[in-house]
């Protein structure tokens, strides 16, 4: 028998929790549903199996005896103390043989052994969160980071390894369990720089080989615990070489696996997880759900990983990964999963004005509007794509870029007709819709000269056929909003009756009710309206009026809504801004 051999000889731990290869069942698979990344790596790892039973087993059956009859201990804090006790003795006992007979590993395989034999038993402490305060005082962390760099990779990544009993330590439900306990982990975990060292340890694994592909793999899913329960982490981990692996990850030229899948997912997460550290005025559609197109200000948002990506031209290798998918569909639904992650956190990189300037440079614009044009599962997410690029005065030389490629060829018969596509693919009519509206607000907020004329003459052709389309919106949300407005006062009537109050928190979520009632696409459409009849073009303001007038609309419903939505703007650059947008739109009413 050779040392690899006895390497990967696995006792049996007793009480830890029994995996799912075992037979039984997982406490937490009742509690996580198996995602699209855990489908693809068990496909993966099910062709090898079968081929490494049988030997796994000769293995186990030779050095296994010794433990049949062992019973496991109750657990509790004694027992931890010794355990961790424990390990801190076979570690130290490991560190000081390697150093002492560096070029004789006989001398130093035995303490190797026992060391690798601890790491499993400690695997039972992730049973009681409560108890990871000793992990801490007994200096355990510590040491369990330091075998990160071990220089024997068994240690780290065969059978149930050191970073398998990071991840149960760090599992999210867990951690849940005992709040006090897992702040004290995460503290100190992040105090030993964690991140850099489970970075540093997946930059020297070959992912060609399967139990190192889990090892990448189940590190992910540490750095996603910790993520989840502390979002804030995010911004820190990006800077400590997470952001650059995972981009790197992400353009190797490497077949799709759930490695992949996972790292757009995690690039996601630190992405959006530093939205609004600072939040706007409750009720804004920005502190809801809806940027609004007048009041993005990307210095309000927390610029951390964003500015990293930028820098580290990931702008490019998003668009470059993307556009595989501007002619093909996604293979399979991982493979969709992917996709919807990358534009995801394109869509959120696109909060900050120099990714702007990154994305136009990088031809973002010519391939979203190509994915529009070849109507493919791409397109809805291109369609977001753009509208994050344009909106603001920050994408106003985007806009003038996509007049310039044609752009109004394409987005105009999205705004006429929600293509069936889209609801086949699950998407809304009103999400379509908002997105395609808001672009348009964005246009004719932004755009100058030549392109401006060109906007507005969509609008005229065809015998005003646009703004017929337009007027059919506004009556469309005008009515699902004065429904929902009629419910909330309803229940508010009912409350002053109960002698309920109706405080600001209680407020609020009336008004994110009314949002999604479809109150912000109302907001875009009376928006839109207002800048056309006041665009100089008599024909325009003529027929918005002549169609209020023979629906039984009325300009005092209009006005009100865009009342509402000035009061909710969200910050601008500056309070300066902030007023002077406020005081354009209320001229804009004035003469409507």
């Amino acid at each position: 028998m050779d040392v690899g051999e006895l390497l990967r000889y696995q006792p049996d731990r007793g009480a830890k929790r029994p995996r799912e290869e075992e037979g039984e069942e997982d406490p937490r698979a009742k509690q996580k549903p198996t995602s699209g990344r855990e489908h693809v790596r068990h496909q993966e790892g099910d062709e090898d199996i079968e081929d490494t039973g049988a030997d796994k087993k000769k293995v186990l059956e030779k050095l296994m005896d010794h433990d049949d009859d062992q019973e496991a201990e109750p657990l509790d804090e004694s027992s931890v103390k010794k355990m961790i006790l424990t390990f801190e003795k076979r570690s130290y006992k490991n560190q000081e043989l390697r150093i002492k007979f560096p070029d004789n590993p006989e001398k130093f395989m035995e303490t190797e052994l026992d060391l690798n034999d601890i790491i499993q038993e400690m695997h039972v402490i992730a049973t009681m969160p409560d108890l990871y305060h000793l992990l801490v005082e007994l200096n355990a962390v510590h040491s369990l980071l330091g075998l990160l760099s071990h220089e024997n990779t068994d240690i780290l990544f065969l059978e149930d390894p050191l970073v398998d009993l990071l991840q149960e330590l760090t599992d999210i439900d867990t951690l849940h369990e005992s709040e006090e306990g897992a702040e004290v982990l995460i503290d100190a975990l992040l105090e030993g720089q964690v991140v850099a060292l489970l970075v540093q340890n997946m930059e020297r694994l070959d992912e060609q080989v399967k139990e190192e592909a889990d090892g990448v793999y189940n590190t992910l899913a540490i750095i996603e615990n910790m993520a989840e329960f502390r979002p804030d982490l995010c911004t820190e981990a990006a800077q400590q070489g997470l952001m650059q692996w995972l981009l790197k990850r992400i353009k190797a030229k490497m077949p799709f696996d759930a490695n992949k899948l996972y790292c757009s997912e995690i690039l996601a997460i630190l992405l959006q997880n530093n939205d609004i550290p600072h939040p706007p005025p409750r009720g804004s559609p920005v502190a809801v759900q809806h940027p609004s197109h007048a009041s993005i200000d990307p210095s309000s948002f927390s610029q951390g990983t964003r500015e990293l990506l930028g820098e580290l031209d990931g702008i490019d290798v998003l668009l470059q990964q993307l556009s595989v998918f501007k002619r093909h569909n996604p293979a399979t639904a991982e493979e969709q999963e992917m996709m919807e992650n990358l534009f995801d956190s394109l869509c959120s990189c696109l909060m900050l004005g120099a990714n702007r300037d990154r994305f136009l440079k990088g031809e973002g614009l010519q391939l979203m509007n190509l994915m529009l044009r070849e109507k493919k599962m791409s397109r809805m997410s291109a369609l977001k794509v753009l509208d994050h690029g344009m909106i603001g005065p920050e994408g106003s030389d985007n806009c003038h870029k996509f007049v310039d490629i044609l752009g109004l060829r394409t987005i105009f018969p999205l705004f006429m007709k929600t293509p069936k596509k889209m609801r086949k693919a699950g998407v809304s009519d009103k999400e379509h819709e908002e997105h395609v509206c808001s672009i348009i607000a964005s246009m004719l907020r932004n755009l100058k000269a030549q392109q401006r004329s060109r906007l507005l003459n969509k609008f005229t052709e065809n015998d005003c056929e646009k703004v017929d389309r337009l007027m059919e919106l506004h009556f469309k949300y005008l009515e699902a909003v004065q429904l929902a407005d009629k419910r909330i006062e309803g229940e508010k009537h009912d409350m002053v009756r109960r002698g309920e109050i109706i405080d600001d928190a209680m407020e609020d979520e009336f008004y994110l009710r009314r949002l999604d009632a479809g109150l912000f696409v109302l907001q875009l459409v009376c928006y839109i309206m207002v800048e056309i009849s006041n665009a100089g073009v008599p024909q325009l303001q003529q027929r918005v009026h002549q169609i209020l007038n023979m629906r039984g609309g009325s300009v005092k419903v209009v006005r009100h809504i865009m009342r509402e939505y000035v009061e909710n703007l969200g910050d601008g650059k500056s309070e300066e801004f902030k007023e002077s947008e406020q005081k354009r739109i209320m001229e804009l009413l004035e003469n409507f």
